[in-house]
């Protein structure tokens, strides 16, 4: 039997990191696996309403980690938790480091509240949080970022924060990095594509090959 993966694709907005996406799912599908791709906030078709909400209207600090949450139980049991069962590989565009960068970093929200809503609503019966099995940060200056979104399409509430949000949204990764190293792949983003592809798949195959995997 196949060993189901959960890996999960992180960064500011700018980053690069939905690019590289679909290549990974090549990489995966050439080994005759099952490729689940997904995204945060979204996945189902409740969580793609609260996407909505999420991205274009206005609401308290609050409401907006609520929803983030409430958006990922639905995924998680619709989506994420049944493809893992079958021995799938899971490719998430963003998960809940996310939230914490954003909401956390980004909006200053309690970074304690957060971690009771990670618990609570990915909470396993074995008593451990559903994490990714591997998350692949594409670090990159907020600066950088600004550049290259000044003709990408119109922005939603996040992409059109001052640079100083991107910034502690960027320090609200780094922290979460610390905290969980092991899970992480940090990628340089501010390369050139062909050099940030080489990044992540050569680093994407040396943790896959760590883990004794056989397939």
């Amino acid at each position: 039997m196949h060993k189901p993966c959960f890996i999960s694709f992180e960064g500011i907005d700018g980053a690069g990191k939905s690019t590289h996406i679909e290549t990974i799912a090549q990489w995966w599908r050439a080994q005759s696996r099952e490729v689940v791709l997904t995204r945060e906030p979204g996945g189902t078709p409740l969580s793609e309403q609260l996407r909505q909400h999420l991205l274009h209207d206005a609401m308290d600090p609050l409401t907006e980690a609520l929803l983030m949450f409430a958006a990922r139980r639905e995924h998680l049991v619709q989506v994420i938790e049944p493809a893992l069962a079958r021995q799938a590989v899971v490719l998430c565009d963003r998960f809940t480091d996310a939230t914490f960068a954003y909401q956390g970093g980004g909006r200053g929200f309690d970074w304690a509240t957060l971690e009771q809503l990670e618990t609570m609503v990915q909470g396993l019966p074995e008593g451990n949080i559903r994490q990714p099995d591997l998350t692949v940060w594409f670090d990159l200056d907020p600066a950088i970022a600004a550049q290259r979104l000044a003709n990408a399409r119109m922005p939603d509430k996040f992409e059109s924060q001052p640079q100083a949000f991107f910034e502690d949204v960027r320090a609200g990764y780094a922290r979460r990095l610390q905290a969980q190293p092991q899970r992480f792949l940090k990628i340089d983003a501010s390369q050139a594509l062909p050099e940030v592809h080489e990044q992540v798949l050569s680093g994407l195959q040396r943790w896959w090959q760590a883990q004794g995997a056989k397939g």
